[in-house]
């Protein structure tokens, strides 16, 4: 099966949620060609409300204070960009995604500029799309669903994720890169901790984020659950 997105751009570019819900149109439409069904897999909840709803219009960033807080960030780190969050924009704090910096630096940038939480720009009316979508939501107990993301990340790291890490480290700065997996082992090869303990906060990190990703959904009541071991899954899905 063909995987649209993968490999496909350099880590220097930044593809925001706009530029995927473009993208990802274009992608569909080509798919629908020549099949009747394409399979949307994430995944990052505002990426997914793009493609299913459209985003909504807002007005752009000071880019003045788009420099100001990056380059806080870079001085000070995550935590004292979480703690300005949380003070300047609890809304955000409350349902964003407070372990990824470029978000967080984004919605930060945003309340300075407008005054007003990035949130409020979320909730306009969807846009119609000229195809049906049938939205499944996958769980697993918890206990076993952390055990597959630590056994995920061990996997990832025999798999050469350290060597990679090393051989981006002067893009380390991008965007992209401001991500869980690529941050811990920044901090690792600054010497700031061991190896050992940078893999333990990729878990720690990674079984946040999917705690995040399950409330985000579970907010969403168009979406069926299933357990993920479900036999014949897919049948029921598709029977929506």
């Amino acid at each position: 099966v063909h995987h649209y997105f993968v490999n496909a751009f350099p880590v220097s570019r930044v593809l925001s949620a706009a530029d995927y819900e473009v993208l990802a149109l274009q992608y569909l439409n080509e798919i629908f060609t020549r099949s009747n069904y394409a399979v949307v897999c994430g995944g990052t909840g505002l990426y997914i409300k793009a493609l299913c709803e459209g985003l909504d219009a807002m007005p752009e960033a000071d880019m003045a204070i788009v420099s100001e807080a990056e380059a806080a960030y870079k001085e000070y780190g995550l935590a004292w960009l979480q703690q300005r969050i949380k003070q300047e924009d609890p809304e955000f704090y409350a349902n964003g995604e407070i372990q990824n910096p470029a978000r967080m630096l984004r919605a930060l940038s945003f309340v300075r500029t407008t005054g007003r939480s990035i949130i409020h720009y979320r909730t306009a009316q969807k846009k119609i799309r000229p195809f049906d979508i049938i939205k499944a939501g996958l769980e697993l107990p918890r206990a076993e669903l952390y055990d597959r993301i630590n056994k995920r990340v061990d996997a990832m790291m025999a798999q050469g994720l350290l060597a990679e890490v090393e051989s981006l480290t002067p893009y380390r700065n991008n965007k992209n890169l401001q991500t869980v997996g690529y941050t811990e082992l920044f901090e690792y090869l600054d010497g700031t901790c061991s190896l050992e303990a940078a893999v333990d906060k990729i878990k720690q990190h990674t079984r946040n984020y999917a705690k995040r990703q399950m409330t985000w959904f579970k907010k969403d009541k168009e979406i069926t659950w299933y357990n993920a071991d479900n036999p014949g899954l897919v049948d029921k899905i598709i029977s929506q």
